[in-house]
């Protein structure tokens, strides 16, 4: 499954919440439903959030114990969040292996690997789980993995893109998440004067 952090808005880097919206998973993919990620962007805004704080940190899970990015994550990432000024991808495998990778689109830009811990020093509400089973039962929908269906061996690596549907591409491929970013209010301030 995946979704977003929500950050401290005076430490982009430290991850308040996590905002889970409709999306369909399967063992090997996950795909947000289009009106959900545009109403997510509508609500954080509403609640007068900047979009560095809700719109840059793309956390997932994998299955297993890896949790270095695939071919289908890096496309992904580098699609969705190619335009914006930085962006970090995120991933969470079994017995708690994770990955975090920041990446910046301003100046030279780079990226690099950072290291993932859990800051104890700051305060911490109780944990919520009923809430979270919730918000969970309300979003994720599971479904059997075109990638195994009818499939008696594994296909060739190079056809990927016929077996999972990364997140960000509607139906007929057209890349639809960049341009939420050209509809955010134009008296949001984005860090570079970059919006996208």
């Amino acid at each position: 499954m995946g979704g977003f952090g929500i950050t401290a808005a005076d430490d982009l880097l430290y991850i308040e919440d996590v905002q889970l919206v409709r999306q369909v998973c399967t063992g090997a993919s996950v795909a947000f439903e289009d009106q959900a990620v545009a109403d997510f962007f509508d609500r954080q805004v509403d609640l007068g959030r900047h979009v560095s704080c809700f719109a840059r940190i793309w956390l997932h899970t994998h299955p297993g114990n890896f949790a270095e990015p695939s071919q289908v994550d890096e496309a992904t990432f580098a699609r969705v969040f190619g335009r914006t000024d930085w962006a970090m991808m995120f991933i969470l495998a079994c017995q708690g292996q994770s990955y975090a990778r920041l990446r910046f689109n301003v100046g030279p830009g780079g990226a690099m690997t950072i290291p993932v811990t859990v800051d104890y020093s700051r305060p911490f509400a109780a944990s919520d789980h009923a809430a979270w089973k919730e918000q969970y039962a309300a979003n994720v929908r599971c479904e059997a993995s075109r990638f195994w269906e009818n499939r008696t061996t594994l296909p060739d690596r190079g056809n990927e893109r016929d077996f999972f549907e990364p997140f960000g591409a509607d139906g007929d491929g057209r890349d639809w998440w960049p341009d939420l970013f050209d509809e955010m209010p134009s008296d949001m301030e984005v860090p570079h004067g970059n919006h996208a």
